[in-house]
């Protein structure tokens, strides 16, 4: 009949408007999650589906409306975007509690050429940092392996495998273990800004503008009071 036709538009719309799709990049896992659960406690009845993938990935995923709602450190540049900023987003220079720069209290940018690092894939946020930390200064770039994710990069270092750029907010337990060290660099760490981010020319639901007002007024609190003294990169 007409009205249980009605009554299923309705159920469906309803379903709509309840659901956001995030993506995040990889640096991100580390407290993307949760910040997604606190904003449920707030609206128990959103339904957030969470995809993570590298800077490419989730740009690509915004391009192709495979996502409602990204967060991610620099916005992208070749589509346009709304991104508001809602927390800072130290970048450190990590190694092994053993490593010989460890021990000491100024390091020059033209120390670390010589050194091995471990680098995640082109086209990720962590990669750009390296690249950038280097020809800023007008050095080459050091001898480099390749990993396919931050939580491999943080093994290797941990083994002595190497140094590595990474933001502050993928190892603060690792740090806080003393399985890791920041070491004291020229430049380092570098600040930039965390972002909830999406295409200029979306038309948001009311789930997803529910969720990037909730990011925008209380992601800095949430990201203060979840990572503790390393949010800064003390």
């Amino acid at each position: 009949t007409l009205r249980e036709a009605v009554h299923v538009v309705e159920q469906m719309q309803g379903r709509l408007d309840n659901q956001v799709r995030v993506a995040m990049v990889s640096t991100a896992r580390n407290f993307g999650p949760q910040l997604v659960q606190q904003f449920l406690r707030q609206r128990p009845a959103a339904q957030v589906e969470i995809s993570i993938a590298n800077r490419d990935g989730v740009i690509a995923q915004l391009q192709e409306d495979r996502a409602d709602l990204a967060l991610m450190g620099r916005p992208p540049r070749r589509i346009e975007v709304t991104a508001h900023q809602f927390a800072k987003h130290p970048s450190v220079l990590i190694g092994n509690p053993e490593h010989p720069l460890t021990r000491f209290r100024r390091i020059r940018r033209a120390d670390l050429v010589m050194h091995r690092f471990l680098v995640r894939e082109s086209g990720s946020g962590t990669r750009m940092v390296h690249e950038h930390f280097f020809r800023e200064a007008g050095l080459p770039l050091p001898p480099a392996q390749e990993m396919d994710s931050n939580a491999n990069i943080k093994q290797a270092v941990m083994a002595n495998m190497g140094l590595a750029f990474l933001s502050a907010h993928t190892i603060a337990l690792e740090r806080q273990a003393g399985k890791l060290s920041v070491l004291s660099v020229d430049g380092m760490p570098q600040l930039r800004d965390w972002f909830v981010v999406y295409p200029r020319r979306k038309t948001l639901g009311p789930a997803a503008r529910e969720f990037r007002d909730f990011v925008t007024t209380d992601g800095p609190a949430f990201m203060r009071q979840f990572f503790g003294e390393d949010y800064g990169a003390s």
